[in-house]
């Protein structure tokens, strides 16, 4: 068994992924009988081969179809948790540029009649 590289898994569509994934599984399968019956070495490096590429295949098929729900919720106004960016719990909460530059009405008064004094300054 070759191990599958994933840049050439990206370029097949989910049901070739899907039957590629199948194929994986059966090979396993069977390498663990043959274990089980008493199987050489190299047959036990081939287990961890087989898992490692069942491995590849499903994070394959999980980007994608992440990928393709990015894009479908791209213009919507909410977007699942598990889409959102996940950056820390006090950014999420912490106020946005707009929310931070409103001013009260009291402090739009007093900017208002109580501008910062110009001084001409002697050279």
């Amino acid at each position: 068994m070759v191990a599958v590289k994933a840049y050439e898994l990206r370029n097949k569509n989910k049901a070739e992924l899907l039957k590629i994934l199948d194929e994986q599984k059966q090979e396993l399968a069977s390498l663990r009988v043959q274990k089980v019956a008493g199987g050489s070495a190299s047959k036990l490096h081939q287990i961890g081969l087989a898992r490692k590429n069942i491995a590849r295949t499903l994070t394959v098929i999980n980007q994608t179809q992440r990928e393709q729900l990015r894009l479908f919720y791209q213009k919507k106004k909410y977007i699942p948790l598990d889409l959102r960016v996940k950056k820390t719990r006090a950014m999420r909460r912490a106020l946005t540029p707009f929310e931070k530059k409103l001013k009260t009405l009291k402090q739009q008064k007093k900017e208002n009649h109580f501008p910062l004094r110009k001084y001409a300054v002697k050279a």
